[in-house]
């Protein structure tokens, strides 16, 4: 079957995925509108389809556009908000016609009047029932003529619509730092609800996604609708109920309210994909597709087993030495780390945070012969080496700040906000990037370092270019900057891996994920705090790409007292690492992490590549024949998803059998350890 056909006497085009259609509609007055979103549907009956009526009277509603605009009697929110020179506001679309090869449509369309093009794209793949749209800008005008640039006032990525009767409960995340993804589902307000980052980078505070159902829907059951934006800088997902009985609809884009730009003649603006998913199996199914997908479509290195990772931060903080580290590294080897990362504090003067980013060159009085010797000494244990770098940043206090002042975003006549001691480096600037790109590319060759932690810690404040004709740009081309350094990194170093954070979880989105191999979901570690923030990662984002520590107790954020049998089952649910001070943990202590690790690894596969299911205080992976649960909080049946009914499963350690059947509708026999905050990693194998 065509993944995208087309019926030419009603102008109506059909994307099929596996479980799904999407349907949209050339209309007699050649505007794009939404058809059908859900089950699946052959070409002949989304044809027979209607289509939303649109603007019938002043209080009409408003939605079902495929990129809702102004102009005319349209009330509701627009996802593309233009003026010309002359100043009309609003579009008037012609039809330009269509082009649909190997499961991608390209819709194109112009403004009757001004020279305005706009191309709809759309995108399907035969394993995914996710639907990626975007859309491209063009100023028809020449640099040579005589049009004037066309002023862009808001850009979305595509305009969703959601029958009304679904659109009743809204699924999000909200945050902070250290508490970030914490899962809200709460019904939907009539009218309009704008979700948001402001601050340069997708965010603590939420996150840019949205899933949408009729109020019923659980982790097994019901239909979901679900969007995605895929874009690491200041971002806006509006959402709207109608009161009149319109499609519940949701548009988002990149940048937030009150900026604007110019398109300039002959020019081009292409935004970030906003991918979309039907599923009729409720949250759970919603993100099991989720995570195929990002797998499949996202992930630069998908199939790669993630390292366990021993990082120093917390061990030594600022006080980075060669023999601190290299003490660090063998206990750390001992245990089974495969990967040791030196984290901030090894360059320039950064004895503390006021002092020395920018300046990326090892510390002189504490690396006096350079990283060489210990990046030697970590490979001879038997592990790859990692860095620490926030290349974004610069502190006022360094040699960088000094000869390039200009290189930060500033204003004329405003200070300079420094949060954390810094400020941020404009990578909207080609000099910045080349700047960056450079020394990182020369700092990975002569140390063929093998993995980086990309940080970046604060928000953007004072977000001006002086001199530029167009400031407000740097808003998209900073994160577009910041995209090209990685692609140009991974280029030319195929071998280097990557690991995205910002200040924890403040840049965990797709945009990073399609550049970077896995994302520091927080700085919190606690393990009873982990349990929340990652159930609402795992929402859209596979468990391969979540870094999660184990350490010290009582925890360094919360001050909390927990087992250590705790914090590594917490942390085994996603990519392990350990980041605790090993010179204090006690020989008893260094036995059982070094059988942790040691069960980790044997259950890696499973976690990190197998089908997730959140259950009852647990969460489920299965692989294959193999089944990993982790289980915490109290005795139970815990009963088991996503098994056949038919087969038999036996407990690796125990040997007891389980039928599958009794397993999905009893449950499996949970009995934790005693003692505070009992815990537990089960495996079963199919027989």
């Amino acid at each position: 079957m065509s993944q995208v056909s087309f019926d030419e006497p009603t102008r109506t085009f059909l994307l099929t995925t596996p479980a799904s259609s999407y349907a949209l509609r050339i209309d007699a007055d050649d505007n794009p509108r939404h058809v059908h979103w859900g089950a699946p549907l052959t070409l002949g009956q989304a044809a027979a389809l209607p289509t939303h009526d649109g603007v019938t009277s002043s209080f009409a509603s408003t939605g079902g556009e495929e990129l809702a605009v102004e102009g005319g009697a349209r009330f509701g929110v627009p996802a593309l908000l233009v003026r010309y020179a002359d100043g009309a506001r609003g579009v008037e679309w012609a039809y330009e016609g269509h082009d649909i090869a190997e499961g991608r449509l390209h819709v194109r369309l112009r403004d009757h009047h001004h020279p305005l093009g706009c191309t709809l794209h759309y995108a399907v793949h035969e394993d995914s029932d996710v639907v990626e749209r975007s859309l491209t800008l063009r100023h028809l005008g020449t640099a040579e003529s005589a049009d004037a640039p066309i002023e862009i006032l808001r850009c979305d990525a595509a305009s969703w619509s959601v029958p009304a009767v679904s659109g009743v409960r809204l699924s999000h995340t909200v945050g902070e730092w250290s508490g970030e993804t914490q899962l809200r589902r709460t019904e939907a307000p009539y009218a309009e609800t704008v979700f948001t980052s402001r601050r340069g980078v997708s965010g603590h505070y939420g996150n840019p996604w949205l899933m949408v159902d009729a109020g019923g829907a659980d982790e097994s059951h019901g239909e979901v609708w679900s969007m995605v934006l895929a874009w690491s800088g200041s971002w806006r997902i509006t959402a709207q109920r109608d009161h009149t009985g319109g499609p519940f609809t949701v548009t988002g884009g990149a940048g937030h309210d009150g900026l604007t730009w110019r398109l300039l003649p002959g020019e081009s603006h292409e935004t970030p994909v906003f991918a979309g998913q039907f599923s009729r199996g409720g949250f759970g199914a919603t993100s099991r597709g989720w995570h195929r997908y990002v797998a499949a479509h996202v992930l630069p290195c998908p199939d790669e087993v993630r390292p366990v990772i021993y990082n120093s931060w917390e061990a030594t903080g600022w006080d980075v030495t060669p023999e601190g580290q290299r003490a660090l590294a063998v206990r750390a080897a001992d245990l089974g780390a495969e990967l040791f990362v030196v984290d901030d504090g090894w360059f320039g003067q950064r004895t503390s945070d006021r002092a020395g980013l920018g300046d990326w060159h090892p510390n002189p009085e504490r690396f006096p012969h350079g990283l060489g010797p210990l990046v030697e000494e970590i490979r001879q244990l038997g592990m790859g080496f990692g860095l620490w770098v926030e290349p974004e940043m610069t502190n006022p206090d360094s040699d960088l700040y000094r000869e390039h002042p200009d290189w930060v975003l500033h204003m004329p006549h405003r200070r300079r906000t420094e949060l954390r001691h810094q400020l941020v480096l404009n990578f909207a600037r080609t000099d910045v990037t080349e700047w960056a790109f450079k020394w990182l590319d020369g700092l990975v060759s002569t140390y063929a370092i093998d993995y980086l932690k990309w940080d970046m810690n604060r928000a953007f404040t004072e977000a001006g270019w002086p001199g530029h004709p167009d400031a407000e740009r740097l808003w998209t081309d900073h994160t577009r900057g910041v995209y090209s350094v990685l692609d140009r990194l991974r280029r030319a170093h195929p071998d280097l891996r990557i690991e995205g954070c910002a200040g924890g979880g403040g840049r965990a989105d797709l945009g990073m994920l399609a550049r970077t191999d896995q994302t520091w979901i927080s700085d919190n570690t606690d393990a009873d705090d982990r349990i929340a923030i990652q159930h609402g990662y795992s929402q859209i984002y596979p468990a391969r790409t979540m870094s999660a520590w184990v350490t010290d107790s009582p925890n360094p954020h919360t001050a909390r007292i927990t087992p250590l049998s705790h914090r590594f089952h917490i942390a085994m649910a996603g990519a392990l690492g350990i980041g605790g001070d090993l010179s204090r943990w006690t020989e008893a202590e260094l036995t059982e992490a070094r059988e942790m690790v040691g069960v980790y690894k044997e259950i890696r596969p499973v976690v990190q590549f197998g089908e997730q299911f959140r259950l009852d205080d647990a969460v489920q992976y299965h692989a294959g024949d193999r089944v990993v649960v982790i289980a915490w909080g109290r005795d139970r049946d815990l009963r088991l998803a996503g098994l056949s009914p038919t087969d038999v499963y036996v407990d690796d350690a125990t040997g007891t059998e389980h039928h599958a059947a009794t397993l999905l509708t009893h449950g499996l026999p949970l009995r934790l350890p005693a003692g505070e905050r009992p815990s537990a990693v089960l495996r079963l194998t199919r027989r």
